[in-house]
């Protein structure tokens, strides 16, 4: 029987330049047609690790609730495994609540008002708009009647950090329902200008790392814009409780913390409605300007242009030491035309050799092979060339990640 590997890696042998993963996006196949394997008959002795990253607990659960996490290995990334990230490997920043309803009852609110208390701060208001002509509720076994395959997206968390390896990056091939036919079954009045939506967010335990609110605040034409969705599968599954089961937002393109989990609420507010908790307590992380008051003055929480290394493989070949750097570039608007990377500061950046990008979601898959000089320290920058964009991230030096070569 054939097998999804197998057939992934039967288009990889044919000759062709990409391999096309089921979820319909391309990863580059190595080498490109035409190109010399410069690995042809050698042997990879291993990898090198990463410096200054402590070791950390990859793809296991680990904490509960508003502590709980896990974090995706990205080292393992292989084109012929396929773009997306089995669902028990994708990235956790949340776990469940203890207090979480039984989901066979679950109800989603529409359009009805909403009390802010959890997700505002201390002696804020909501400024929320008027009423809806049709304030209901819908069940949750209508809205899985009513999803269909959405497509593979990638989800980064805006927190995602050096110390958990990146690992808060994955790729799923997601089930749901578009948000704007769920908004069309309320008739929202001119003054409710923009879109709450919230999730079930009480817990049983006071959290060491987080504060509880999980609410965002949208206009209908960037959730219209970024493609938003319910999503009610992952990978061709119900979700799982710790991914926001029974529903949850998808915002393609913008940071996790805008996908809401356990959506219980979608409320129309007015322009003026102030930024909610969440919001605030991830201004910063969104590059925000400074913490706005008013969510109308949040510029959209969108993924830059990114790119990294998760992988340096060492190989012996013809007795000679080589290495191939594996990486992965994500976000942005458009593709890339021409990604750079460097390995010192004092050396000029040349264009990765195995790199093509078709769209900026969800991720490529990318390699360079490189003969450093001498043994040392090496600090590996990648650089987006074409386009020409600003990515803070990036051009910080947020994603570069340090090797030592004691053979070369």
């Amino acid at each position: 029987m054939l097998t999804r590997r197998s057939l992934i890696k039967a288009a990889l042998l044919s000759g062709s330049g990409l391999a096309l993963d089921f979820a319909g996006f391309p990863w580059t196949a190595l080498p490109q047609p035409g190109q010399k394997n410069p690995f042809a008959g050698g042997k990879q002795l291993g990898t090198v690790d990463f410096l200054n990253e402590p070791p950390v607990s990859l793809e296991v659960p680990q904490g509960s609730e508003l502590d709980g996490r896990l974090y995706t290995d990205l080292s393992v990334l292989e084109a012929s495994d396929g773009a997306v990230t089995p669902s028990e490997r994708f990235y956790i920043r949340t776990r469940a609540s203890e207090l979480l309803p039984d989901p066979a009852s679950w109800q989603l609110k529409l359009g009805g008002q909403v009390k802010l208390a959890r997700q505002m701060k201390l002696g804020e208001q909501a400024k929320l708009g008027g009423p809806v002509e049709r304030p209901l509720s819908l069940a949750i076994e209508s809205l899985k009647k009513t999803a269909k395959p959405m497509g593979a997206h990638l989800m980064e968390c805006a927190g995602n950090v050096r110390l958990a390896r990146f690992g808060l990056l994955s790729v799923g091939s997601w089930g749901g329902i578009p948000v704007p036919e769920i908004l069309e079954h309320a008739k929202a009045k001119p003054a409710a200008a923009r879109v709450l939506v919230s999730g079930f967010d009480r817990y049983a335990h006071e959290s060491r790392t987080s504060v509880p609110g999980a609410s965002w605040i949208f206009t209908r034409g960037q959730l219209e814009k970024a493609g938003a969705f319910l999503a009610t599968e992952l990978n061709g599954q119900p979700l799982a409780r710790d991914h926001g089961a029974p529903v949850r937002l998808v915002v393609p393109g913008w940071y996790g913390c805008t996908c809401i989990k356990w959506v219980n609420e979608i409320t129309f507010v007015g322009e003026n409605a102030e930024a909610t908790s969440q919001m605030r307590e991830y201004a910063a992380r969104t590059e925000q300007k400074g913490v706005p008051e008013l969510a109308k003055d949040f510029q959209p929480a969108t993924i830059e242009q990114a790119a990294m290394p998760v992988r340096v493989e060492k190989w012996s070949v013809a007795g000679k030491i080589q290495y191939r750097i594996v990486g992965i570039a994500w976000g942005g608007t458009q593709p890339v035309r021409v990604l750079q990377i460097r390995f010192n500061p004092e050396e000029d950046y040349v264009s990765v050799d195995n790199f093509h990008q078709v769209k900026s979601d969800p991720w490529t898959l990318w390699t360079h092979d490189w003969s450093p000089k001498a043994p040392g320290t090496y600090a590996i920058r990648l650089s987006v060339k074409e386009p020409a964009v600003q990515a803070w991230r990036l051009d910080s030096g947020y994603y570069v990640r340090s090797v030592e070569i004691t053979e070369v």
